[in-house]
């Protein structure tokens, strides 16, 4: 008999059943074994992507209001189903449950607010350059969208991409990540007990080699957006490119923490433990360099170590659990060869063992580890770990400081602990990642403002507020002549 549920596709407002293999899915916190997910075929993608293409003529001639009101009961729904919702999320991907709490909130604050942009979502009105004649711009959807999302954040960063899309008025074929069905699972089944019409939202479960593949090379699917690593984004951006399909892309991140000697000690170590621990690192945002002026190095390494080393490791259902598991056995050992690589690099201060199978039983964790005197051109202070790993960088000055934080292929986002004013401004303007946090982590974004970032960290586009109505939405400009006769600009005005 197969564990617990097999999660199916939702296609035209139907769930269907997968005839073909089926994958486990596994609790990372103790190994058993949840539920069962299919494994769809490029043939599960068409039947979804013909749903959705029947359902965007309906539903863009829906009138935008009528749709924020949609979304703000999809999200009162899902702020009544929180706990549950938080409880799924923590089972399938290890995070604290506070932290699954935190990451609910999310999708629910992302609801409410593009529910709001159902009565906005803003064109432009201007001056032409003739008489009796009018110019504007407004915005049209793109089509069909294809979003694929990553286990880390499997509700809140659907979320951020979901919302907007289905807000102007595009129709959506969504592959979540094997790992975290039950989380996508749940959260179709809100949009479906709130009235969402068929083919709005279709949700395909499946590999990314097989059903991933399939979104981004769909001939009908018009725009794809992405959240995972580096190297999986340069292979969407290249078959999707070669079709002129709209692409967003958020991958990877090196992520900064620089403290100067000015700053608040004990509140740098909060900002620290919390952005490169929390979620045992397994965030794009995660903290993973932390730049330290020589002067407070010793005194900031005592307190690190100290708070560090009083972290609850566990299973993340517990409530005084700080540090949950990692998401797999494969993600262990990956994040353990990394350590093993710092530890030549610099100089191992605490943490760098496996320690599943001992005192927590069975399960993937990993002690949060701290590496010191770490050069800026080191592999461990250069490439994504993905786990609670951090190299200590010291440096001498500001200007410094500045350099080895710019010196990433990534750019998603930076912060700096100070207290000197000078230093905050230039600090906004020097980093170039595109999110600056000043005396908090790296880690904390809010809905309303654009999340995303530089260099290899993405292509440009934004997820969150209302920069993401831009990935999901063409400009159209219209000009209306009233005079009741041919005028030409740039030759009539002159």
């Amino acid at each position: 008999m197969k564990a617990g549920p097999v999660y199916q596709n939702y296609i035209n407002g139907e769930w269907r059943s997968v005839q073909g293999e089926s994958e486990k899915v596994i609790n990372p916190a103790n190994e058993k074994v949840l539920a069962e997910v299919n494994l769809s075929s490029p043939s599960d993608v068409d039947e979804a992507v013909n749903a959705a293409k029947r359902a965007q003529l309906f539903w863009k001639t829906v009138p935008a209001p009528e749709k924020g009101e949609l979304l703000f009961e999809i999200s009162q729904k899902l702020r009544e189903q929180k706990e549950e919702l938080s409880q799924i999320l923590t089972a399938e991907n290890g995070k604290p449950i506070q932290e699954a709490r935190g990451e609910v909130q999310e999708a629910i604050d992302m609801g409410f607010y593009m529910a709001g942009e159902g009565r906005r979502l803003f064109g432009q009105t201007v001056p032409a350059e003739l008489p009796n004649k009018h110019a504007m711009s407004i915005r049209s959807p793109v089509g069909i969208a294809g979003l694929i999302t990553p286990w880390n954040f499997p509700i809140a960063i659907a979320s951020w991409k979901m919302f907007p899309a289905i807000i102007s008025g595009n129709t959506v074929v969504w592959k979540p990540a094997i790992e975290t069905p039950g989380m996508a699972d749940a959260f179709v089944r809100i949009l479906d007990e709130c009235g969402l019409p068929a083919g709005v939202v279709n949700l395909v479960h499946g590999a990314g080699e097989t059903v991933g593949s399939a979104i981004v090379e769909h001939d009908q699917i018009d725009i794809v957006s992405f959240t995972g690593s580096t190297k999986t984004g340069r292979l969407i951006a290249s078959k999707a490119g070669s079709m002129l399909k709209k692409v967003s892309l958020e991958m990877g991140g090196k992520n900064a923490i620089t403290v100067m000697d000015s700053a608040d000690i004990d509140l740098a170590v909060d900002g620290i433990l919390w952005s490169s621990f929390g979620t045992s690192g397994q965030r794009c945002t995660a903290a993973s360099r932390i730049i330290v002026h020589q002067d407070i190095k010793t005194e900031l390494e005592k307190v690190l170590i100290k708070r560090t080393k009083e972290l609850t490791i566990g299973d993340g259902v517990k409530e005084d659990t700080d540090v949950g598991p990692v998401i797999s056995r494969q993600a262990l050992e990956s994040i353990h060869e990394y350590v093993k690589m710092g530890r030549k690099e610099g100089e191992l201060l605490c943490g760098g063992r496996i320690i599943s199978g001992g005192q927590q039983g069975k399960g993937n964790y990993y002690e949060p580890t701290i590496i010191t005197n770490v050069q800026p051109s080191a592999r461990i202070a250069q490439e994504e770990v993905f786990g609670p790993v951090i190299a200590i960088i010291p440096v001498e000055s500001f200007d410094e400081a500045m350099r080895v934080n710019n010196d990433s292929a990534y750019g998603l986002s930076s912060s700096i602990f100070t207290k000197d004013a000078n230093e905050v401004f230039r600090a906004m303007h020097e980093m170039d990642t595109g999110i600056v946090y000043v005396n908090a982590g790296t880690t904390g974004a809010e809905i309303h403002l654009p999340f995303g970032g530089t260099k290899k960290t993405g292509n440009g586009h934004r997820d969150s507020g209302t920069a993401s109505l831009d990935v999901f939405t063409e400009w159209k400009s219209v000009y209306v002549d009233y005079s009741g006769k041919l005028q030409r600009a740039q030759i009539d005005n002159n």
